[in-house]
């Protein structure tokens, strides 16, 4: 279905200044914006039933990159509408330049929110939410998905404080699972990723959303995030070596649980299941969450979108190409670099230093440059005017950072980034577990 206003500014009924989505809702404020979307709230016309309308711009070039995200928001988003702990999707609509996804109004807003107004919230309340979190995950994993990018900016609240899981933009769908079963995909916001995420050698999801609502629980109680550091490759070691301490308001209960579900092996990893057999979990746990009544049709108006988002395996970038793309995450103090003449990729590998630099030596001979030695775990791939500064960081013994910096005048970062990171990129992918781009 096509329109060709669909957004009309009208002069009755609904306010001057007001506007009218495809003659169905009327929009009103606007809640947030995002890198690629914008949300409003909106008024439906049939019943002045309030709800949110994501609206997202077709023609913005970061729509491109960002489709498979969309889609698999609204995939996911279908599946498990019947959840009341998780953000129902109402209604997509599309237009030649515009896509609309009307969604369950949260009008108590984000659960960050609260915790940075409050500083901390109590234990009580705390569990509370933590126990809508987990029953909302475990419908999610027996339905054979898994979130990976559980935070409290993903985690919002109704006028009755009910708190609403969103943002599946970055969910695994069941067709993803590779023929061993697991996931492979690096994904999620980095304080809150499991470490084994980062190895993309294949990892259990729900295991993966256990040790981000450990980290959600933390939050919930100290108020500040258990592993900080200005630096990725320092965080990264935290979170390996589990470098926390709790503050001393926090309960012993409620520390064994959060230390059993930050636990760097997923193998002992405490499951959600388990956590919802723990004494401290059960207190005060009211009936079920979950509901059998049937949700609203689902109605989308657009049938090549429709077609989309009923694909069962869906493309996935890399999480480190998104996460910083996220509007609730600022990557500045971890991914830049203080020489702003130049540019560069990173990426993790599990092969040593000695393995890493005589590879990159070999891709680099094919393009005429030259390995020059450096110090520590540093060396420079040398051609001419332009360089590739590299620098290698051991994040734990079977995982390392590396740094490739372009360096040069005269526009060779980007000459080199249009002309030659493909072909860089092809020759070093047996060693390389996950790209990322710096953030200039």
């Amino acid at each position: 279905m096509e329109a060709s206003a669909p957004l009309t500014p009208t002069n009755h009924s609904v306010g001057k200044n007001c506007a009218v989505v495809m003659g169905k809702y009327q929009l009103g404020r606007l809640l947030g914006r995002g890198s690629f979307a914008k949300v409003y709230k909106a008024t439906s016309m049939a019943d002045g039933s309030s709800v949110a309308i994501k609206v997202i711009e077709k023609s913005r070039p970061m729509t491109t990159l960002m489709e498979p995200q969309i889609m698999r928001e609204v995939a996911v988003m279908k599946r498990l509408r019947s959840h009341p702990n998780i953000l129902k999707i109402h209604e997509v609509m599309a237009t030649k330049t515009r896509i609309f996804l009307v969604m369950e109004l949260a009008s108590g807003g984000e659960l960050f929110t609260k915790v940075r107004r409050q500083g901390r919230i109590s234990e009580g309340a705390a569990r509370r939410y933590f126990q809508q979190l987990v029953d909302a995950l475990r419908f999610c994993h027996e339905n054979g998905m898994a979130h990976r990018d559980i935070k409290p900016q993903n985690l919002l609240l109704d006028k009755s404080n009910v708190l609403k899981v969103s943002d599946f933009g970055l969910s695994a769908l069941p067709e993803q699972l590779r023929k061993d079963g697991l996931l492979h995909t690096s994904c999620g916001t980095p304080s809150y990723t499991a470490p084994e995420v980062l190895y993309r050698r294949g990892y259990d999801g729900a295991k993966a959303d256990a040790w981000s609502c450990g980290v959600v629980l933390f939050v919930l109680l100290a108020g500040y995030i258990p592993f900080d550091d200005t630096n990725l490759v320092g965080l990264y070691k935290k979170i390996n070596s589990r470098d926390y301490r709790f503050p001393e308001w926090i309960s012993k209960p409620a520390r064994s649980l959060i230390h059993r579900l930050l636990d760097p092996n997923p193998a002992t990893r405490m499951s959600l299941d388990t956590v919802g057999e723990t004494a401290w979990f059960k207190r005060t746990l009211g009936p079920s969450n979950r509901s059998d009544s049937c949700p609203a049709a689902f109605l989308l108006q657009d049938n090549s979108l429709q077609k989309e988002c009923e694909l069962a395996a869906v493309s996935s970038m890399n999480a480190f190409d998104i996460i910083s793309l996220s509007s609730g995450l600022n990557l500045s103090g971890l991914l830049e670099t203080p020489d702003h003449q130049s540019a560069g990729k990173r990426f993790t590998s599990s092969a040593n230093f000695e393995a890493i630099s005589d590879k990159m030596r070999e891709v680099g001979g094919r393009y005429g440059y030259s390995l020059e030695k450096g110090k520590g775990g540093s060396f420079s791939l040398d051609k001419g005017r332009v360089a590739l500064a590299v620098e290698v960081y051991e994040i734990t013994k079977s995982l390392f950072m590396v740094d490739v910096k372009v360096v040069g005048g005269g526009g060779a970062a980007a000459v080199f980034e249009e002309s030659h990171w493909g072909g860089w990129r092809d020759g070093l992918q047996e060693i390389v577990l996950s790209w990322h781009n710096y953030v200039m």
